[in-house]
């Protein structure tokens, strides 16, 4: 009896007590290992309104790019693109890929000027645009945008792109290198892109003074020896690029380019005609909204809309891409 006591007494220390003692004194066991966490991206963002630089996270800073740049309504898989589209673009500039030439950031990677940047709102603000009723959900299908794609940029040979992008390019986007002279990128070419006239803004009629244009175009070129009554007399359109934008145009004897006179006088895009009006006046009318290089929001809803997805759209606007994470990119070039 005794014997079997002691036997079974052994048995127990070597079955129970040694691998307990093992275990505790070992450092792999699973409640001591504490999984590594990701360092998440920074940004600083000059906040234009404010005049300040905020340092925050580039998935954060993406939900307010989102909220600022494309409707809230529009398709999720649209929504998608637009995040991935957008971080590609920060990240460029958190890389110095692509920078200003001149300090206009204050230091910063990026600024909230959407003439110069990307659009960019807090969600407090974002929220009170859409109102009670719509505030909760719009955030939370942007939140999911932007988390459905967590890390997702878009790549052309292995680097990471410039991803322009504009509201809507009137049926057709553009080629880089006619709205940016002698700025030809292989991934930024011509595509069509149907259904961009659902939008509101599609075709604009705006009417200017003949007085107003040609002081403006004295102003500008000064050699312009040009009278408001003769103005529609004096404008020929030269040259339209692929996407049927006037590319150059020749106004008495000064030849301008299309994007001279959409900047100067403020149109929509340089998808545009000119006629006569009410006297004394001009109507010239836009089809479209921004330069049109890169992906067209309206358009990018539409291919959704049909069931695109968000890699199929950014493929069908940046021609030759691939998409992959942030983390496999740095990994491959440390």
């Amino acid at each position: 009896m005794k014997r079997f006591v002691r036997y079974v007494l052994i048995m127990t220390i070597i079955v129970v007590v040694l691998p307990m003692v093992i275990v505790k004194g070992c450092s792999t066991v699973i409640e001591d290992i504490v999984p590594e966490e990701k360092e998440d991206v920074k940004i600083k963002v000059y906040v234009k309104d404010k005049g300040e630089v905020e340092e925050m996270s580039l998935e954060e800073y993406l939900k307010g790019v989102v909220a600022a740049e494309m409707p809230a309504d529009f398709e999720l898989e649209a929504l998608k693109a637009q995040a991935v589209a957008a971080r590609t673009y920060a990240y460029g500039r958190i890389k110095k890929f692509y920078s200003p030439k001149d300090d206009t950031h204050k230091g910063a990677d990026i600024c909230t000027d959407p003439g110069h940047c990307q659009a960019w709102i807090k969600k407090e603000d974002a929220m009170a645009k859409w109102g009670t009723l719509k505030a909760f959900d719009n955030w939370n299908k942007i939140e999911r945008a932007v988390r459905e794609t967590e890390g997702i940029i878009i790549l052309y040979d292995k680097k990471v792109v410039n991803p322009v992008f504009h509201a809507n390019s009137g049926g057709m986007t553009e080629n880089s290198e006619d709205v940016w002279e002698g700025v030809e990128v292989p991934y930024l070419k011509s595509v069509k892109s149907e259904g961009e006239d659902e939008s509101p803004g599609y075709k604009v009629q705006t009417v200017f003074k003949e007085e107003e244009i040609t002081k403006k175009l004295k102003e500008q070129y000064p050699d312009m020896d040009i009278e408001p009554e003769n103005l529609l007399d004096e404008i020929e359109i030269l040259e339209r690029t692929q996407a049927g934008r006037v590319k150059e145009m020749k106004i008495e004897d000064v030849v301008i380019k299309g994007t001279e006179l959409r900047a100067l006088l403020d149109l929509r895009s340089t998808n545009f005609t000119i006629e006569k009006g009410k006297e004394g006046e001009v109507i010239i009318t836009t089809i479209g909204y921004g330069h049109g290089v890169g992906m067209s929001q309206w358009g990018a809803n539409n291919l959704a809309k049909n069931g695109g997805t968000y890699e199929e759209i950014l493929k069908h606007y940046y021609t030759g891409v691939y998409l992959d994470t942030i983390e496999n990119f740095e990994a491959a070039n440390p």
